[in-house]
């Protein structure tokens, strides 16, 4: 028997219908269309599907999608506004911290999760943050790099000062 939902979703009320089995990730793929969120493993190991619920950063497999039910979810496809990218998407492009673009989506839902909490995070604590994200293709160090830059250009933009 389905299921009827309602949650909100990058900030628009959001309904939608599917089984109690159904995963959040296979809902927001295959019934809403926001692909942004990918699937890797499955299994929560790999960090491609992490979204925020609730104010909490998650792996979308691994939550069912009955329990979006009056809740808040954030995804990849939230964080630009309008053509305007978010400074940790800009900054991604300028450090070329992607390439196959996989991962890509759930760094960035991670990283900004980060910021938000922290606006001022240490490499080392900025590693520690995406330890649960998976990287084949780019390594690590220029994602860093990415973040660390974001966070940066982020608070200068909220003290008008230039970096």
């Amino acid at each position: 028997m389905k299921q009827h939902i309602c949650t909100s979703i990058n900030g628009e009320i959001t309904e939608f219908l599917c089984d109690s089995s159904a995963t959040l990730l296979q809902v927001l793929r295959d019934n809403l269309q926001l692909t942004g969120t990918k699937e890797g493993c499955g299994s929560g190991d790999c960090g491609a599907c992490s979204v925020m619920f609730n104010d909490r950063l998650v792996c979308s497999c691994l939550v069912l999608a009955v329990e979006a039910q009056n809740s808040r979810i954030d995804t990849i496809e939230g964080m630009a506004t309008g053509d305007k990218l978010h400074p940790l998407q800009q900054s991604f492009l300028e450090h070329a911290a992607l390439q196959c673009g996989i991962c890509t989506p759930g760094f960035l839902v991670a990283a900004k999760a980060l910021l938000d909490t922290n606006p001022s995070p240490t490499e080392t604590e900025v590693r520690f943050w995406i330890a649960g994200n998976l990287c084949r293709c780019t390594g690590y160090d220029s994602i860093v790099r990415a973040i660390l830059d974001a966070a940066e250009k982020m608070r200068h933009a909220e003290t008008g000062v230039a970096p």
